[in-house]
């Protein structure tokens, strides 16, 4: 998958904002501190593009990134941040749980967590709703280079574990500071799109 041009479309806080072209969605979910807008520059060549919050975990907003004119990356809101108020958090929820179930649009929620810590119950609750509302379940396990070569495997493991993912599930290591799981991730977004819904979950870079 080849990105020429994109560009940030709309910051969304209700359905009504959401694009009305009827493209395909991709969607990034995680942790506030995942490295989501980290991901998405990386996926589209750019060093800006998708802006890190000064105030991470504020923003309860869906961010839409037109690619090409033909699909869509979307940035969805960070949870887990600890001094969120309890009126934000249910706002989180609802917009979240309302994209997840009723969105057309949407082929494939991405699920962000860090490589170097065991996901949270969080990123649990994250994995249960994507496979509630989809067939699969993809992961990216972010920050992959700040791992040791002894730490890659247990690691990857219990990500593995803690998820409870299964023979149709895929994760994949990525890291910003390298094209580690750039291409992989590009591969199965044009792959998704072209309605090749078999992956291999042993894909090469």
């Amino acid at each position: 998958m080849n990105i020429h041009n994109a560009e940030l479309t709309v910051s969304a806080v209700s359905p009504k904002q959401y694009p009305s072209d009827g493209r395909m969605e991709f969607a990034f979910a995680g942790r506030s501190n995942v490295g989501k807008s980290s991901l998405i520059n990386k996926l589209l060549n750019r060093k800006s593009l998708a802006r890190v919050s000064g105030t991470p975990g504020k923003t309860v907003t869906i961010n839409f990134y037109d690619i090409d004119k033909t699909i869509y990356l979307v940035d969805l809101p960070g949870y887990g941040y600890a001094k969120r108020s309890k009126a934000e958090i249910e706002q989180w929820g609802s917009m979240m749980d309302d994209y997840l179930e009723n969105r057309e649009n949407l082929v494939q929620t991405f699920l962000l967590v860090d490589s170097r810590h065991k996901p949270s119950k969080d990123d649990v609750q994250m994995a249960e709703w994507i496979r509630h509302y989809g067939d699969r379940l993809i992961v990216i396990a972010t920050k992959f280079d700040k791992l040791k070569k002894s730490e890659i495997e247990p690691n990857m493991a219990l990500i593995w574990e803690t998820l409870g993912m299964g023979e149709d599930d895929i994760l994949v290591p990525f890291s910003t500071k390298d094209d580690e799981g750039k291409y992989t991730v590009l591969d199965m977004i044009e792959m998704l799109r072209a309605g090749d819904i078999v992956i291999d979950e042993n894909m090469e870079e």
